[in-house]
């Protein structure tokens, strides 16, 4: 670039010289034309007054040489009529030989002054008109040699001022080229590291022009390229490290089936070994092959297919198709079994809700309608049916008042107002209800100290004791049951103890699960005790565990936290 900008600056240089070298040339022609005009104009007005003089004493012909001698002009005199009455040669000079002769004699014939320059500048022709003697016109032909030689003086020393101009935009053009590609060498090569991935390479605009500008921008450039490439990086290894802990299997393969990336979930899945580069194997349950191959036709959409075997696991299938270039699909497999077994129970969980449900409604109305049909006039038919319905209404209630609490934990519809609850309260009324439905052989012992509070809500706090009070009651063993609130470090903790056979291991996980009933056969169960007691804890911010071993017996904990450590 430094070579064809020097040569740029030349030529501009070379026009610039010649522009200003014919512009300086003609002004200065015209200046000495001008100047000599003057001076010619000035000894001719001169001599005119001698020759008018001469004239009028009739010695002309005598004193004309003299006077063109004197003054340095070729004299020429005419009568009105236009005819010489001096010499035709003057100073050596033909009159014929004037150029523009005519015009100059019809001029001063006229009464007008007459000045003209020829022969760029070196003949001047000067005509008067003169009054005097029986004259008529003058017309004097001047020449000034000292202003030629001064006017090619200047023309000789335009030219070499023109080359030196040139040589010098040359050199000027060359350095500042040169200047000019060095900086732009310094951006091209670390705009060279940007584009090869590095952005380590610091550039410093140096100066506060156009390309310091530029450089400033590829560097504020390479800094937010740096800070997006590591941001992505990070991003991709998070993500990376997320699938790879994903249950379910994911996997990535271009358009020749060979995967890019596969989580260990996948290769469990399809029961092998996924490497990246190989091709994507054959599975057993479902034509895998065939779907990932679909992801790649023109118009792909996201697809989700089912392979479900005979008396054995389902999977979900899902594929995105091909995006990006080279174009990758990716197909995300997934172990739904336990999730069709959680559904398939909570459908069923719908069906026999319903069916409770009408059994307790028809037992109150048929006690109702053999009241109404008189067994209300017999007191001992009248308890018994009463009874019944009582009875009835109480589990519709427990029923109702469980999912009404279960949906509200759930939504969040409603802030919970928190407020200052005393426990002892709390817990002997629990005791007293769980007393009325379990057998005698079984002791209810509240321990709990006087005074002491927990912050959350009254209505809260009684539904999750009770609801953990009645799964005791109902899966522990005859012997006793103890509710036991007191006070710890960071808040109040409520335990119940029950002297059941413990949870076994494999239960542990599933015991919060909603609908879950674990190995019970109570038939007035609904699976939703310790799943409420958990939803309510969560609403007042507390915490919810259970801890058993076979044969020894099971603890629920509830820890509500203190309002200053709540606060903290």
């Amino acid at each position: 670039m430094r070579w064809w900008l020097a040569a740029a600056f030349a030529v501009i240089a070379s026009l610039t010289a010649v522009v200003v070298a014919e512009v300086f040339t003609s002004r200065s022609e015209a200046a000495f034309r001008e100047r000599a005009q003057t001076i010619a104009a000035g000894s001719t007005f001169t001599a005119a007054v001698a020759v008018g003089k001469a004239a009028e004493k009739h010695r002309l012909p005598a004193e004309i040489v003299s006077i063109a001698r004197r003054h340095g002009l070729a004299l020429f005199v005419f009568d009105a009529r236009g005819h010489l009455i001096t010499a035709s040669r003057s100073r050596g000079l033909l009159l014929d030989s004037v150029p523009g002769r005519r015009a100059a004699i019809t001029t001063a014939l006229a009464g007008h002054r007459f000045v003209e320059s020829y022969a760029r500048g070196r003949t001047i022709v000067v005509a008067l008109p003169l009054r005097r003697g029986g004259t008529a016109a003058l017309v004097a032909v001047g020449s000034r040699p000292e202003l030629v030689a001064e006017n090619r003086i200047l023309h000789d020393e335009i030219a070499p001022a023109a080359i030196w101009a040139v040589l010098a935009g040359c050199i000027a053009g060359l350095l500042v080229a040169t200047l000019i590609t060095i900086r732009l060498r310094r951006i091209a090569r670390v705009s060279s590291e940007i584009e090869r991935g590095s952005f380590t390479h610091h550039l410093d605009p140096r100066f506060p022009d156009e390309l310091g500008e530029l450089a400033a921008t590829v560097d504020r450039m390479r800094v937010r390229l740096r800070d997006s490439f590591a941001e992505l990086e990070a991003e991709r290894d998070r993500l990376r490290v997320l699938l790879e802990r994903l249950h379910d299997g994911v996997v990535a393969v271009d358009d020749d089936l060979n995967v890019e990336f596969a989580n260990p979930a996948a290769g469990e899945l399809l029961g092998a070994r996924l490497e990246v580069g190989t091709r994507l194997p054959a599975w057993q349950p479902f034509a895998l092959d065939d779907f990932a191959r679909s992801l790649f036709l023109p118009g792909a959409t996201a697809a989700q297919e089912r392979a479900d075997l005979d008396d054995g696991p389902s999977y979900s299938i899902v594929g995105l198709p091909a995006g990006g270039t080279p174009p990758v699909a990716v197909i995300v497999l997934s172990d739904v079994t336990a999730q069709e077994r959680r559904e398939r129970a909570e459908r069923e969980f719908v069906a026999n809700a319903a069916h409770e449900l009408r059994t307790p409604v028809a037992a109150i109305a048929s006690a109702v309608e053999v009241l109404e049909n008189g067994a209300k006039e017999h007191p001992l038919e009248r308890d018994r049916f009463l009874r019944i319905v009582s009875r009835q209404s109480g589990r519709l209630n427990r029923l109702v008042r469980a999912l009404l609490v279960l949906a509200r934990a759930q939504t969040r519809e409603e802030a919970v107002p928190f407020e200052s609850v005393q426990l002892l309260p709390v817990l002997e009324d629990v005791a007293t209800d769980l007393r009325t439905g379990i057998s005698s052989a079984t002791r209810i012992i509240v321990d709990c100290p006087p005074g002491l509070c927990a912050t959350g809500h009254c209505e809260l706090i009684e539904e999750i004791v009770s609801n953990l009070a009645s799964n005791a009651a109902k899966h522990g063993a005859p012997g006793e049951i103890v509710l036991r609130a007191r006070e710890v470090a960071s808040g109040v903790t409520i335990e119940i103890h029950d002297s059941g056979p413990g949870i076994r291991p494999e239960q542990r996980e599933r015991l919060f699960d909603r609908f879950y009933r674990g190995s019970s056969l109570d038939t007035e169960g609904f699976g939703l005790g310790l799943a409420i007691a958990r939803e309510a804890v969560a609403a007042l911010g507390g915490r919810i565990e259970l801890v058993g071993r076979p044969g020894g017996g099971t603890t629920a904990r509830v820890t509500f936290e203190s309002q200053a450590a709540r606060a903290a």
